[in-house]
């Protein structure tokens, strides 16, 4: 068994392996991969992404990435594409066929009917030298000095590289669509990215009660309120206007404050600047502005009007947090 400097020295010299092969692609960005982005971008198909082994797990995660940011992408197995799955592939796609060596069987097998069928070839190949670079219409270099295996034979480096190359054609297309935060929100609508993006204050301020009290409520008035609506505060509203806001640390430090509590008012003991948010904000910025103020409710407002109160909790249910 190592010692454990030992196996922290093995993880550290994994880790600074791969991130050389990736430090390594920035000088690997070179026409071809300008070529391919403009490619794309002026695609009237699909990317159809394919690999075999570690690569096809790479392949993947490039078409998720791809499909996420606003780039139509399907992965193809290259072992099941010739038995069968070619049938995926339309007129206007384009095609990037993911290999270390550039020269797997299933590679070799493939690469002559992706060119039968007339589709723009894309090699991301560890090899240029390779089967799949000489036969691609593009070349986008990921070969790497070493694998971070000891042996150096386990995909490690290598798929890093692919991954990061993937990564970098994605960001490209995003970057060169104009994609916004907006339009990322319409592709993750049911995750916390999503909602982040979405979710509206309105959303969830809506569902809770609205519990309010004149400035002149009663100490029972007032706890019973907060008791029955369950979000640890109330408005205090004069006139239909709100003057200040209660809430279970106002209680607390009325008992500590007061011995006697008879005659005291919500007037006595309110908070006199609640914070406020307008329920069209985004539900992710009431989350700042909680945490820039250390509290754990807002009023919620429509316009100048009291609406409601939106509180932490809420904001956890919907794993904003």
């Amino acid at each position: 068994m190592k010692s454990n400097i030992d196996i922290k020295n093995i993880a550290i010299q994994a880790i600074q392996e791969e991130a050389k092969a990736v430090a390594d692609l920035s000088q690997r960005i070179d026409d071809d991969f300008v070529n391919v982005v403009k490619h794309i971008i002026n695609l009237e198909g699909r990317v159809i992404v394919t690999g075999i082994g570690k690569s096809a797990i790479i392949a993947q995660k490039i078409v998720a990435t791809m499909n996420s940011t606003g780039t139509p992408s399907i992965f193809m197995h290259a072992a099941d594409a010739i038995h069968g799955d070619l049938g995926i592939i339309q007129n206007q796609d384009l095609i990037i066929a993911i290999s270390k060596s550039g020269t797997t069987p299933e590679i070799k097998v493939l690469v002559p009917f992706l060119k039968q069928t007339g589709n723009t070839l894309v090699a991301l190949v560890g090899n240029i030298n390779s089967y799949l670079a000489e036969q691609a219409d593009y070349v986008l270099d990921t070969t790497v000095e070493k694998e971070a295996c000891p042996n150096n034979l386990a995909p490690t480096s290598s798929t890093t590289a692919q991954l990061a190359m993937g990564d970098a054609l994605a960001v490209c297309l995003q970057e060169c669509r104009d994609f916004s935060d907006q339009d990322f929100a319409k592709y993750h609508p049911g995750g916390a990215l999503g909602k982040k993006l979405y979710l509206k204050v309105a959303d969830l301020s809506d569902q809770n009660e609205k519990p309010k009290i004149p400035s002149n409520a009663t100490i029972r008035e007032i706890i019973l309120t907060i008791t029955q609506n369950r979000l640890g505060a109330v408005a205090v509203l004069q006139d239909e206007k709100i003057v200040g806001i209660i809430t279970d640390g106002d209680i607390r430090r009325m008992l500590e404050n007061h011995e006697d509590l008879t005659g005291l008012t919500a007037s006595d003991i309110m908070g006199t600047h609640p914070k406020t948010i307008d329920k069209s904000e985004l539900a992710v910025n009431a989350l700042h502005m909680m945490r820039q103020n250390n509290v754990s409710q807002l009023i919620v407002l429509q316009g100048n009007k009291y609406d409601g109160i939106i509180h932490i909790q809420d904001l956890l249910k919907e794993g904003i947090i």
